[in-house]
This record gives structure tokens, sequence and C-alpha cells, in this order.
């Protein structure tokens, strides 16, 4: 079976394609369409961002099952920002690692030590018929003192999940594959499939 998925974020389709591999599944990204333009993420929650995506896909790919997923981090001391902009905090074109710095810096002109943050992800999926499905997946914890850790993508070396004393970048693929909100949500997807 055939799997589009409605992002250009390389982290996030290596993740849900290693999600997969085993499901025989066969992910298909954006990029691949010369003739696909995503649209501009306008929506006010995950969700409808991840709408978004998945509709303009699905116009171009109607006989398909197409997911389009959204996923943040929400920081409780920094009122729950980024947010649904936490691929851009630091700018429309801002790295991770700046994202990552600006993260750390609003913290500490805050002066919190109120570091609980969580990862949110949703996907909204259509199946060939045009059917909708969402699912959704939350992984609790704790921003860091600084960032460390070299695996993962975006704010994985400044996140360290609930019962644990690493960064999502200090513990590997491996374990944030089980425990990650993209997991959560994958795997309830696999249940539909």
């Amino acid at each position: 079976m055939e799997l589009w998925i409605a992002t250009s974020n390389e982290g996030k389709l290596r993740e849900i394609r290693s999600l997969l591999m085993e499901k025989n599944i066969q992910v298909h990204a954006q990029g691949e369409l010369s003739y696909f333009s995503p649209p501009p993420e306008t929506g006010t929650s995950f969700e409808a961002n991840a709408r978004l995506k998945a509709k303009a896909l699905k116009a171009v790919k109607p006989d398909c099952w197409v997911l389009g997923e959204d996923s943040g981090l929400e920081v409780e001391g920094l009122s729950k920002m980024p947010g649904i902009h936490s691929a851009r905090y630091a700018g429309p074109k801002a790295s991770a690692a700046e994202n990552n710095a600006k993260l750390l810096k609003m913290l500490d002109l805050r002066s919190f030590n109120q570091r609980a943050a969580k990862f949110i992800c949703v996907m909204v999926v259509y199946d060939p018929a045009g059917k909708e499905h969402v699912f959704s997946g939350t992984l609790p914890g704790e921003i860091a003192k600084k960032a460390q850790g070299t695996t993962g993508f975006g704010y994985d070396p400044i996140f360290i999940p609930e019962g644990e004393t690493k960064t999502l970048a200090e513990l590997g693929a491996a374990l944030k594959n089980k425990i990650s909100h993209r997991s959560q949500a994958l795997r309830q997807l696999l249940s539909v499939l």
C-alpha cells in the first residue's frame, strides 16, 4: 500500500518511514511531486494545519492514502509557546539550533523554573474514499538547561521526556520511536490501515 505524506520536513519523513518500514507501507513525500505546492500553515491549531496540508495533497492524489501532520512543542513557562509556530519560532528561515537557542533564552529572560513542556502531534489522514481520520499523540517532559545530544532533530536536544534524565537527542532514535508523540499517532493510524 502507498501512503503520501504532506511534509517537507526530512526529520519527520525519516521518523515516519522508520516506524512504517516493517509494515510493508510505501511512504512517499510531497517533494516527489514536481507540480505540488504546499499550502501556507494558516491554521490556529495543530489539527487545523494538519488538515490544510492533507487536503492540499489529497487534491492531487485523490485515490491514495494521504497524511497531513503538524506537531510542535508547548512550554508551560512560555504560555504554551512556541506551539504551532515551533518550526519558525526564531523566524521563518530559522534553523533548529536557532529555535532552540531562542527558547532557552526566553526561559532564562523570564527567570522561570517552570520548564514543563510537551510535544504534541496531530495527524489528519484521508483514505482513498476521502474519509477523514484524526490521530494524536503527546509526549510530556521538560526543557533542559542547555542543548545536549546529537540524534534526532528540532527540539530533541533540549527536551527531556518525563521519567528520563537525558534529552531525546541523547536517548537515541530507538527509544524516541517507542515513546514519541509522532509514534503514538502512527500506532493509531496503523490500527486503521
